[in-house]
């Protein structure tokens, strides 16, 4: 016996020689011994420790191991013991050859007691380890956040009693006899291969946080999947070869094939000149301001970036995150986006900005998002010998979670090349882009370098399985979150859980916006402060707001205690305040009783009227953008416009194939968009954006007009923003002052006849307007409201972007606070169901929050997965989770042609379907998004082609097929997909019972 009490496993090497870990199947053809797997995890978590892991990890580790240096054979250790639950007759029963060794040397159970009550071994693992610490004279604190690293290595932490075996198998799930001996022996010897002298020896200094435990169990997660790699990690069945030495020989060639790498490492902290270089210009005065409050900053924290469209926020982000990173100790960056169509630019900007800080780390740029094969630079990077391969092994797994390993007793395949195998696929050309490995399922955000949606960080704040490894993609990282205001209440609460954690797991964020209402940064700021502090609520009551716009509001708590502290600075923006003009279009809305065709006539005289605006306003050319809050009113809206102006419209919409949508993007950007050095002036002379909200944000076009449909104050802001957003393009006439002209209203008894429409306080004096229907169901009365007084009073238009800050707090101001007297009644009743609609969806966030009301000053991962979270088992089920929306279901449409499937560009496909490699990216092209009215009939009604099933991309994808028409009947209602309108609705077609 050691003088720990636990006796050394030099004398057990009977047991530990039969003690498999990986059977022949799972291990290349020979069992690997259980000690061979611990000590194959430890030396892959030496080389994370010396090529991956950010300085601030090491040192969390260092200071929780007791000083400088001692971290890294802590971390080994972690890392490696995960598995020592496999030691229990519960689990060396699961592989029948392996149970006759383990039995015949004497380790033997009851067969009988043991079927009827499974026991994870990550749970025995949990429970070995309570017993065991303690007698290594651990104390109970440090046991307490130590064993749920272990019981919760396949997903999901349990509590304490949810770790203990079942009472009716008479103590045969954890052994008799010689298995205590056994299970301390295996411990023992793992622990002095290590080079520790006993478990005492192990035993950490001090707790880390529960954000920091959190971190660490992800890392133990990347560890195991590593070393669970049979391709190389091949079988070891003699205990004699079973040596630090020889694993962390097989560790390091394991870590070359797989070309792991981390980020920055030891990072310099830029320079003044440091922007000039990086971007090839001088810093505009509020990216300077940016970056000096980055400077000012004594601990991680938040920093908060309010800016106006086109001022350049992003490049001052970057240049903020490189200084925290080097001040902080951070390895790389996560850029999270509102939506997919924003990320894919950002990433070339990432991936441009990493390369001018040394030009080896733009191959370490990930995309994350559902959509990336679309990006043609990441596919490029892929290379195209094998983009599809890689990304049908790896991105279609992130998809589908081929590979999520949520088997029942914890021994799944965790690590997803055998999913390659099962399919048959060959070994790949190295990529030039991130390593493979980081293309597995959940894996993405621990590439060194990440853009992707803002959904990653909300992923990270869910109670959802292996949530620990979003943590750690996360920790180690700086932040950077854009388009903040776009979130909605219910995204908000998990965006809030996540800053909590990354608050406390010391993780610098840098959140931007536009249009951010003082609220809503209040409670952004005040929950990344109560996770830095653990405290279940915090608020910083000497906070002030911003006095000018740009703003910088930099947030941290002081290194000595003392509480928080706080910088924030204004600053003029670049260029000078453009004199908007708002005008008013209103147009006749009928009320709900109205028929289907009243609906279609006033509708048509709304789109007549805008093109009569348009003709006189483009007579002598110019660019303008419409927007319309709906699908329908931006498609009819365009069939009206091409009859007047013919090839100079275009139509931009959600329900357009992602093929040709991210075409037309493309097409808008290249003819709107900033002009480029070596690139000839593409504007044309005359040209018509009709579009949706998905030109509302990250939308870089240059308008000469916009019409808009009235919307929240902050949206038309946004929308306001691409009017006249570059300097050197020419105007001609009426053009040359921006001008905003306001459409989906009327007077209140939804005529357009009513005088006052002009602004002023005509409009104020009367009942409050009708909206249309899409809109109020969109936004809600209460906003639409409250937009409608401040575009109602801009007599003298608005002064862009001087005004923003003033506008979005009145916007989202409370009650009938600042309403006409005429409409109080009216907007106090609109507040109240606002309100109420608010709390509720605030509150269906907060059952799938990764931690409940009055659990955010726990101090361990004990009991952290206390419940699932329904529908959560795959990343795609994910956005159900943190989105709120009604559910709607993604279908690819292919024409049907006699016994052929075509694609929508009318490529023949076979008789079943099948998809050549050539063809499947035009194929998934058709990729479409329906309505949610037909959620449930595609569930029902669709289904994969039959040449799809099994296909790592479009096995799990329906399939619309419409005829040569291009029409189909789906629940009762005709759909058809047209090449200019994208998906369209028509109505029911006429029969008996309809």
């Amino acid at each position: 016996m050691s003088g720990s009490g636990v006796e050394s496993g030099s004398g057990c090497d009977d047991l530990l020689g039969v003690l498999w870990g990986k059977s022949e199947e799972k291990a290349d053809g020979s069992m690997n011994l259980l000690l061979s797997h611990l000590l194959d995890t430890a030396a892959v978590a030496e080389r994370m420790w010396d090529d991956f892991l950010a300085p601030s990890t090491r040192r969390m580790l260092d200071e929780t191991a007791g000083g400088l240096g001692r971290g890294r054979r802590l971390f080994a250790w972690l890392c490696g013991v995960h598995d020592c639950g496999k030691a229990t007759p519960a689990f060396q029963r699961m592989w029948v050859k392996g149970a006759e060794s383990v039995r015949a040397a004497g380790l033997g159970w009851s067969e009988p007691a043991i079927a009827r009550c499974r026991w994870r071994h990550d749970r025995a693992g949990g429970y070995l380890l309570q017993e065991l610490l303690p007698k290594g004279g651990w104390r109970e604190e440090q046991v307490a956040w130590v064993w749920p690293l272990v019981a919760g290595h396949h997903g999901a932490f349990p509590d304490r009693a949810a770790t203990k075996p079942a009472r009716k198998a008479r103590g045969q799930l954890a052994g008799g006899g010689r298995w205590p001996e056994a299970q301390q022996a295996l411990v023992q010897r793992f622990t002095e291969e290590l080079g520790f002298g006993d478990l005492a020896e192990v035993e950490p200094c001090r707790v880390p946080s529960r954000a920091a435990q959190l971190h660490l169990s992800g890392l133990i997660v990347m560890a195991d999947w590593i070393a669970s790699d049979e391709k190389q990690f091949k079988g070891v069945d003699v205990l004699a070869m079973v040596t630090l030495d020889h694993a962390r020989a097989r560790a390091g060639l394991a870590w070359e094939a797989l070309r792991l790498r981390g980020g920055w490492g030891g990072l310099a902290e830029p320079g003044p000149e440091a922007f000039g270089d990086r971007f090839g210009q001088s810093p505009r005065p509020s990216q300077r301001m940016v970056m000096e409050a980055a400077r000012r900053m004594e601990a991680p924290g938040l920093l908060v970036v309010e800016a106006p469209m086109g001022e350049g926020k992003t490049k001052a982000a970057l240049l903020a995150a490189e200084i925290l990173a080097a001040k902080f100790g951070a390895d790389g960056v996560f850029v999270g986006m509102p939506t997919q169509s924003t990320s894919d630019p950002m990433f070339s900007q990432v991936r441009t900005w990493v390369a001018a800080v040394d030009k080896d780390l733009a191959s370490r740029v990930a995309l994350l998002h559902g959509k990336r094969m679309f990006n043609k630079e990441w596919r490029e990077l892929l290379e195209s010998d094998c983009a599809s391969a890689s990304e049908a092994r790896f991105g279609g797994i992130d998809e589908y979670g081929d590979c999520e390993g949520d088997d029942l007793y914890g021994d799944g395949d965790l690590y997803g090349d055998s999913v390659a195998a099962r399919k048959g696929m060959l070994p790949q050309p190295l990529s030039r882009g991130p390593a493979e490995w980081f293309l597995g399922a959940k894996r993405g955000l621990l590439c060194p370098f990440v853009v992707g949606t803002i959904d990653q960080l909300l992923f990270a704040a869910t109670r959802t399985r292996h949530v620990m490894l979003r943590m750690a993609g996360l920790a180690g990282k700086v932040v950077v979150l854009d388009e903040i205001h776009a979130a909605d209440v219910y995204m908000s609460q998990f965006l809030k859980e996540g800053l909590r954690w990354l608050g406390q797991a010391g993780v610098p964020v840098v959140l931007l916006s536009a249009t951010l209402p003082p609220r809503q940064r209040r409670e952004l700021i005040d929950a990344y402060l109560a996770g830095a502090v653990s405290r279940e609520e915090f608020t910083v009551e000497s906070l002030p707001d911003p006095l000018g716009y740009p703003s910088v509001s930099a947030t941290w708590m002081a290194p000595d205690g003392s509480g928080p502290r706080f910088a924030v600075e204004d600053c003029a923006g670049w260029r000078d305040d453009l004199s908007v003009a708002v005008e008013f279009m209103p147009e006749v809305i009928p009320g709900p009783q109205a028929s289907y065709e009243q609906r279609e006539a006033v509708k048509a005289e709304a789109n007549a009227s805008v093109a009569a605006y348009l003709g006189r306003e483009l007579a002598d050319g110019g660019c303008a953008l419409v927007i319309r809050n709906t699908v329908d009113r931006a498609q009819s809206l365009y069939t009206e416009l091409r009859k007047s102006f013919g090839d100079d419209v275009l139509l931009l919409h959600g329900r357009i194939a992602v093929g040709p949508r991210a075409d037309r993007t493309e097409e808008c950007l290249r003819l709107l968009g900033a002009e480029k050095k070596g690139r000839p002036p593409s504007r044309p002379a005359r040209l018509i954006v009709v579009a949706t909200q998905i030109a509302e944000q990250s939308f870089d076009v240059d308008a000469d007009l916009l019409i808009t449909d009235l919307a929240p104050i902050d949206l038309v802001l946004q929308r306001v923003g691409r009017l006249h957003r570059h300097e050197k393009t020419r105007r001609c006439g009426r053009l040359n002052r921006p001008r905003v002209v306001i459409t989906g209203f009327a007077s209140a008894d939804g005529t357009c006849e009513a005088p006052g429409f002009e602004g002023g306080t005509t409009a104020l004096e009367r009942p409050a307007p009708r909206f249309l229907g899409g809109s109020e169901f969109i936004y809600g009365r209460h906003l639409l409201l409250r937009a409608a007084v401040l575009l109602f009073t801009a007599v003298d238009g608005w002064r862009v972007p001087g005004q923003v800050p003033e506008l979005v707090a009145l916007g989202y101001g409370e009650g009938e606070d600042g309403m006409p007297r005429a409409w109080r009644k009216d907007a106090e009743s609109a507040w109240l169901r606002w309100e109420g609609e608010q709390r509720r969806r605030a509150d269906n966030a907060s059952g799938c929050l990764l931690t409940r009301r009055g659990d955010k000053e726990g101090t361990t991962l004990s009991g952290l997965h206390y419940s699932s979270v329904p529908g959560a088992g795959r990343d795609t089920d994910l956005d159900a989770v943190v989105r709120d929306g009604e559910a709607s279901t993604e279908v690819i449409v292919v024409i049907q042609d006699g016994e052929t499937y075509r694609t929508l560009s009318g490529r023949a496909l076979t008789v079943n379907g099948d998809v050549p490699d050539e063809l499947l990216e035009e194929v998934l092209g058709g990729t479409v998004r329906l309505p949610p009215r037909y959620t449930a009939a595609a569930a029902l009604e669709l289904a994969p082609l039959p040449g799809w099933l099994g296909h790592p991309r479009l096995g799990y994808s329906p399939a619309l097929v419409v005829d040569s028409g291009r029409g189909t009947v789906l629940a009762d209602r005709v759909v058809r997909y047209e090449k200019d309108l994208g998906l369209v609705e028509e109505r029911a077609p006429a029969g008996p019972g309809r």
